[in-house]
């Protein structure tokens, strides 16, 4: 039984799965976008493939995919308080090494994989944010590319100033 489905054995299983290397067929095999752990700083190699069979799935790659989607949503409501803001925030730490990025197309996208770094380390905040942009011409087409710096802290209401 050649290149049978591992999970419904029918025969001619044109696809593999990344993990166990073991024939999957078109119907059961699960896909993973290609850009499903954009944000994370190093995708680890059970990770980087495109194709798993069902167990191999939800062993490996269904609890990462919720942690990654549970870490992004946390990014989202980071407090993000930019470089011309000392006076709210003179009273937090600044203790923590900078965390930079580079090469972003956007400048959303700039902001939120700061915040996705910040809350990776168990941050609450960045602050002293600063986002810069940078032209780059290819004869008549021109496109920005962002690059940020901030510095991860934990805020408390108490310590900032409003």
């Amino acid at each position: 039984m050649e290149n049978s489905c591992c999970i419904c054995l029918k025969p001619k299983a044109t696809l593999e799965c990344g993990i166990c290397k073991e024939a999957v067929c078109k119907k059961c095999a699960l896909f993973l976008d290609e850009g499903s752990f954009a944000f994370l700083p190093k995708v680890p190699e059970l990770l980087s493939y495109q194709v798993y069979c069902n167990p191999c799935f939800e062993a490996s790659v269904a609890p990462a995919l919720e942690d990654y989607n549970q870490t992004m949503e946390r990014a989202k409501q980071v407090e993000i308080y930019y470089k011309a803001q000392g006076k709210e925030t003179r009273l937090l730490d600044r203790r923590e090494l900078p965390l930079s990025i580079a090469a972003c197309p956007d400048r959303e996208e700039a902001l939120l994989r700061l915040a996705f770094l910040a809350v990776k380390a168990n941050f609450s905040g960045l602050i002293d944010v600063e986002i810069i942009g940078k032209k780059i011409r290819s004869g008549a087409y021109q496109t920005q590319e962002w690059s940020g710096t901030g510095i991860p802290t934990i805020i408390s209401a108490k310590r900032l100033c409003r």
